[in-house]
Formats: C-alpha cells, sequence, structure tokens
C-alpha cells in the first residue's frame, strides 16, 4: 500500500467510515489521533530510551527475564532462519530483551527492533506490542496496520503475558523488518507466540508457587504433564491464590475476582483430592469434572519444600536476630542475651571458631541499636594495623574490630592508644566496640602474650558461638542455605538422604562458611536438582576417599539410634541391624 493510500485509510477512520481492518486496528488508529495527538502524515523514528532508563526497566523486570529465559531462546532458534526478531517487553512497553541476527544489527536498531525500544501505543502509535498492551489479546499488527508511516514495512505479532494476580506483566513479540505475504501468513507466528507466553506464565507460577499446592490442567493427557494449558495455585484451604491466564478463561465466571475463590466452586474436587492427581497416578485415571459439565485432566504438584518455620520465640526477637538459628538450645541462648546487650554501650567481645558467624551477630547488634549508624570493619591481620584517625569514626556507629588474637605486641600498642584516644569524644559520639576472636585469645592473656589492658578494654561482656558439630540446628541450617544457593534455580534444590546424612556427621572446622561453600560446590556439580552424596566436594581437612562409617555416624548422634536413621534416611531397625553386624552394639 502506498502512503497516500495509507493516509487516505486513516482519514476514512476518522470520518466514521468502515474499512476493511481489523477491529482494534482502527480503535487504535483513532486513538492515536484523538488521545495522543498524532499527526499520520509526520513520520517518526523509533524511540530508544536512554541507558539508565533501559537500566531501570531492566532491573524492574529481572526475574521474569530469567525465567523466560530459556523459552525465548528456544523459541529463537525455531524462527531465526526466517528472518525474524524476538522482543519481550515489559508491560509499559519498552523493550528488556531482545533476540536477533547481529547481522542486521543497525537495521533493526532504526526500526526499533532492538532493546530499549519504546512500543508503547502513546508513543509508536498502532504496533503489536502497544496494541497488545491496551487490548490485552493476542494480535498481528501487519504492515499498513501501523499507524506511523515508519513502521508499516514491519508485521509484529505480539502476545502478552499475565502475572499470577491476573496483572499484564510483559509482552512477548515477533516481528519482520518486511513481509511480502499477507497477513494471514502470519497465523503461525501468532500460534507460536501465544504458545511461548503461555509457557512463560506457567514457568512463573511454579517459580512463585514452590510452597504452595498447584493444579495444572489440560484437556489431552499427552500434554498434561509436560506443557499443560492452564494452572492455578492453591492455599492450604483450597482457595486459589494465582493463576494463569489459561486458568482465568477456563473458569469464566460472574464471580469476580477469580482469586480468592475456592477450587470446589468450578471443579468436584477439594485440596483433599489432589494427592490422587499427583504423577505417581497414570495421566488417564486423573481426570476431573468442571461445574458446568466439562472434563479436563489434572496434575497436582505438592509444595516442593516446607516454609523455613522461626523458632516460636523468634518473633519476641528484635527482627535483626530472628533468622540466625534455629531450635538449639546454646544459640537460642545467645541471641537473647545479644539482644539485651545490643542495648547497651559496653565493649563486647564475640569468640568462636572461625566460620561460626560471629560477624552475623556483630552486625545483628548494630542493627538492633540502629540502622542509620555506620558499620566500620577493622581487620586486625593487616600490617601494619590500618588505624584512621579517631575523628573519622566518631559517629556513634560501631566498630567491629574482627581476628583480635592476630595482633602482635605492637598492634596491640597501637590499638590500645587509638582506643584511648576515642575516649576524649563526647559520649553521643563515641563508637561501639565490638571485637571478634578465637577462644586461643583467652589463653595468649592467660601466658601474657596479650595485653591484658587491651583485653579488658573490650570484653566488658563476651558471647561465645558454638561450634556447627556442636548445633542441634544442622538441619535448619542446611535447609537455609539450600534455600539461598537454589533462589534462582525454576525447581527446589534438594538433598538426597544420603547427603543431608553425610554433611551432618563431617567434622566441620570451617563451620557455617565451610558448610555454605559445600553446599554450592555440591549445587553446581549436581545433575537435575538434586545433591546426592556423590556431588559433595569432599571435605578441605580430609581426604576425598575417606568414607562417612555408620561408627561415625552413630558418634555424631552419641549413639542415638533414631537420629542415625533419621540421618541415613532409612528406618531405626536398618540401623539396628547393620549396628549389630559391625560389632557396635553389645
Amino acid at each position: 500500500m502506498s502512503e497516500r493510500e495509507h493516509l487516505k485509510e486513516i482519514d476514512q477512520v476518522l470520518s466514521g467510515r468502515s474499512i476493511e481492518r481489523d477491529g482494534f486496528v482502527t480503535q487504535s488508529w483513532r486513538r492515536c489521533v484523538e488521545q495522543y495527538g498524532m499527526d499520520p502524515t509526520k513520520p517518526s523514528p523509533a524511540h530508544i530510551v536512554t541507558e539508565s532508563r533501559l537500566r531501570e526497566h531492566v532491573e524492574h523486570s529481572e526475574r521474569l527475564i530469567a525465567i523466560a529465559r530459556s523459552g525465548l531462546d528456544a523459541l529463537f532458534r525455531q524462527i531465526a532462519g526466517r528472518n525474524y526478531v524476538l522482543l519481550l517487553a515489559d508491560a509499559k512497553g519498552v523493550t528488556v530483551d531482545y533476540f536477533g541476527d547481529t547481522q542486521f544489527e543497525d537495521e533493526l536498531r532504526r526500526a526499533g527492533l532492538y532493546l530499549g525500544s519504546d512500543w508503547s501505543e502513546d508513543v509508536a502509535g498502532t504496533c503489536g506490542v502497544g496494541s497488545c498492551i491496551v487490548t490485552e489479546q493476542a494480535i498481528t499488527v501487519h504492515q499498513s496496520d501501523h499507524f506511523d508511516l515508519t513502521h508499516t514495512p514491519l508485521s509484529c505479532t505480539a502476545a502478552p503475558i499475565f502475572d499470577m494476580s491476573g496483572k499484564l506483566a510483559a509482552v512477548l513479540d515477533i516481528s519482520l523488518l518486511r513481509s511480502p505475504q499477507p497477513k494471514i501468513s502470519q497465523r503461525l507466528a501468532l500460534s507460536m507466540v501465544t504458545a511461548s507466553a503461555r509457557r512463560v506464565e506457567m514457568a512463573n507460577l511454579m517459580a512463585e508457587s514452590r510452597d504452595e499446592w498447584v493444579l495444572r490442567f489440560s484437556t489431552s493427557p499427552e500434554f498434561l504433564d509436560v506443557d499443560p494449558e492452564a494452572a492455578v495455585t492453591l492455599d492450604g484451604s483450597g482457595r486459589i491464590i494465582g493463576m494463569t491466564r489459561g486458568a482465568s478463561q477456563l473458569f469464566a465466571t460472574t464471580q469476580t475476582p477469580l482469586i480468592g475463590q475456592r477450587i470446589d466452586q468450578f471443579l468436584d474436587i477439594s485440596i483433599d483430592n489432589l494427592p490422587d492427581l499427583m504423577r505417581d497416578r497414570p495421566t488417564q485415571d486423573r481426570l476431573i469434572s468442571l461445574r458446568d459439565g466439562q472434563a479436563l485432566f489434572g496434575h497436582a504438584i505438592a509444595p516442593q519444600k516446607a516454609r523455613m518455620r522461626l523458632p516460636p520465640e523468634a518473633e519476641k526477637r528484635p527482627p535483626a536476630f530472628r533468622n540466625l538459628c534455629g531450635e538449639d538450645p546454646a544459640m537460642l541462648a545467645l541471641i537473647a542475651d545479644a539482644a539485651q546487650l545490643a542495648l547497651a554501650q559496653v565493649p563486647l567481645l564475640i569468640c568462636g571458631e572461625t566460620g561460626t558467624g560471629k560477624e552475623s551477630i556483630a552486625r545483628a547488634i548494630h542493627m538492633t541499636r540502629g540502622g542509620a549508624l555506620r558499620f566500620h570493619r577493622l581487620n586486625c591481620t593487616a600490617s601494619p594495623l590500618p588505624l584512621p584517625a579517631p575523628d573519622a569514626w566518631a559517629d556513634g556507629g560501631t566498630v567491629f574490630i574482627d581476628n583480635l588474637d592476630a595482633l602482635d605486641r605492637a598492634g596491640q600498642g597501637s590499638l590500645l592508644d587509638w582506643l584511648l584516644q576515642t575516649e576524649m569524644h563526647a559520649p553521643s559520639s563515641r563508637p561501639r566496640f565490638i571485637a571478634a576472636a578465637s577462644e586461643a585469645l583467652l589463653h595468649a592473656v592467660d601466658e601474657g602474650r596479650f595485653r591484658k589492658d587491651l583485653f579488658f578494654r573490650l570484653a566488658a561482656a563476651r558471647l561465645t558461638l558454638p561450634s556447627l558439630r556442636q548445633r542441634q540446628d544442622i538441619d535448619w541450617l542446611i535447609d537455609r542455605i539450600l534455600r539461598r544457593v537454589g533462589h534462582a534455580r525454576p525447581h527446589t534444590l534438594k538433598l538426597s538422604p544420603a547427603a543431608r546424612a553425610a554433611l551432618k556427621a563431617r567434622h566441620w572446622p570451617g563451620n557455617l562458611r565451610e558448610l555454605a561453600q559445600t553446599l554450592e560446590v555440591a549445587a553446581v556439580l549436581a545433575v537435575g536438582d538434586v545433591i546426592d552424596e556423590p556431588d559433595l566436594p569432599p571435605a578441605p581437612l580430609q581426604a576425598a576417599s575417606q568414607p562417612e562409617t555408620l561408627a561415625q555416624i552413630l558418634a555424631a548422634c552419641n549413639g542415638n539410634m533414631s537420629d542415625a536413621a533419621r540421618r541415613l534416611g532409612v528406618n531405626r531397625s536398618t540401623v539396628l541391624r547393620r549396628a549389630r553386624r559391625e560389632g557396635l552394639l553389645r
């Protein structure tokens, strides 16, 4: 279509005459003129946002981009040979991810088929992304469907992506720089982009719903477990707390909103029936009925992990102390003391082996005093000791003196002189001193290798952290670290019973730091989302070939057969028989 013919059609629409165009196209043309004040006779170049604005949009969509990336990469491989470009735009129309042939990068950028391009309707006029945002429907804007003359060579097909609450989150767009074929030629593109958007929604729902029941649906048993059409997330009472767009269409009803409704209002099942729909049942047996008589196949997925529950008394602690331990008596008592000492100005010494979390306790004390104050860290292993002018830290914050036991005699003298100078400040501007050391410091004081006047100046109160091998909340710690290590994965990272038992039987000279590093390495080495015993790296101070024996596990469990059985993931009777066979019982 020529430029003159295109402008004539727009004029006809504005005059109220009908033309042979999709209704959403003519409606968009009217908005472009009447609402956005655009002039169809004046082409405008593609609008690429600034680097700073693009960074803001990308950061806001970062999680969705990560979830969608693998699926979009697979989609682009399917369409790349046909000269298509794939765009992921956020709900405001700005392209936050982009797949295109680098050979045509300059031409794609000029056309706006590029990272950072703004395709919102009020900026670009009628276009795939912008009109999809307005209509919330999958559409094709082909060549002269575009309002702006700059874009009339393009063919753009877009589909909306919704979040779990049913709100528009993004738009997926497949575009061509030029297409000689008629609009009907883009039906395959429309089908592909719609299916990919549905899969992104499903992946997002699964990533967001690890702690809840998920019920997925398909009209065909063959696709139920691999590519379902819709899904809902349910809370413990069977109420819908999340959904894909397909589910909202499936349960279309006069009751609004869908979120908060009980699933048994739509299906002939309740939350108690969900175990019968799990994957261990044959697919064809997982048939469920809608209240209107339709039949669907259902796939229920149980909560992937238990929530990290805090001890009941944890809620009574200051917020900074709530996530430092599970049900361990020694740690609970220490945290109770630390929470009280946090409100006092007295110098505090925290003792413990390397990696037990001394700095974490110090930071929790600091945050309890006031998060707006500064936290200064002084490392005593540095030589010479980097002591700034006392005025530099006269802000009433916290000075954390780490590795105090590493100071030689000269360093001890320098630190003592520096502390004496800080005492000349007004009380309100004096920093709070928290020192950290191993228990070897106490022996050094007794033997005269560490100055007593410096020690007592820094140890008005003392806290001693237990080692990891002494703690009774190791399962809580393992699960908490696993949750952090696996947060970016689409599925929950798990430990096999054998791997968990092997971890719990280790000596852990590096304590929490060593445990975290071990799980981080194991997560990389694991095949899939289950860490098994062979995935665990050997303990740094232990021969790689040294296995964990039943005798070692029993010793770690203080001879408790039930605890050993839990660590091994077997029945108590199995441990008992094996212990007798190995001569470990009288």
